[in-house]
């Protein structure tokens, strides 16, 4: 959405007609009071043409794709929660690899959600997913953050981290297997549909 937001300068020149000609002339009659009004108008107009201002593009935020069941809809609005609590703690992570893993296990995610609008039956198991997977896996990117935050740099903390690190790799994995099954039953119908397409066209 474009939104046109006006100069102040024409506003400014107007100001300044008026403090000019009250500066030289004087305010008695009803034709200078005219005048005055018209020099006014003519800067405004003049400086609006020099200085029309900017145009500043605003983006609207969309409202989330929802199913229309309840059930599920209520399930997607707790995944974009989860997605942007983990994004915050992202955000605080420096960069880096371990960064770059939260990034991806974040995307993954999103996607494990979203597939629930085109495949609703996919609800138990990402429901299974959100309340067992992810409470821990946020758990994790806190406690990443927490720990590398509290300046030390022992032996405890550096394995801790490194302990975390290693772990992100694992749920990375783990979440890409995740998402994967959910598309089994849809591989196995289009090898189902393949074979009766062969199978027809070999009694042609």
């Amino acid at each position: 959405m474009e939104i046109k937001k006006k100069s102040v300068i024409p506003v400014y020149g107007v100001a300044v007609v008026w403090v000019l000609y009250c500066s030289f002339f004087r305010l008695y009659k009803t034709w200078h009071f005219i005048a005055l009004a018209c020099a006014a108008v003519l800067s405004y107009f003049a400086l609006s043409a020099i200085f029309p201002g900017k145009t500043l593009v605003v983006e609207i935020p969309q409202e989330p794709e929802r199913t229309g069941d309840e059930k599920i809809d209520a399930l997607l609005a707790e995944g974009e929660k989860a997605v942007s609590e983990m994004q915050r703690l992202r955000d605080m992570t420096p960069g880096g690899s371990v960064r770059d893993k939260m990034y991806d296990i974040i995307a993954v995610t999103d996607k494990i959600f979203k597939n629930l609008l085109d495949d609703p039956d996919d609800y138990s198991q990402v429901k299974r997913f959100a309340d067992f997977y992810l409470p821990t896996t946020i758990k994790l990117f806190n406690s990443y953050n927490i720990v590398g935050k509290s300046g030390a740099g022992g032996s405890n903390i550096t394995g801790s981290l490194d302990l975390i690190d290693s772990a992100l790799d694992r749920i990375l994995s783990s979440y890409e297997k995740f998402f994967d099954s959910l598309f089994f039953n849809e591989a196995l119908d289009i090898e189902t549909d393949i074979r009766v397409l062969e199978n027809m066209l070999k009694m042609e």
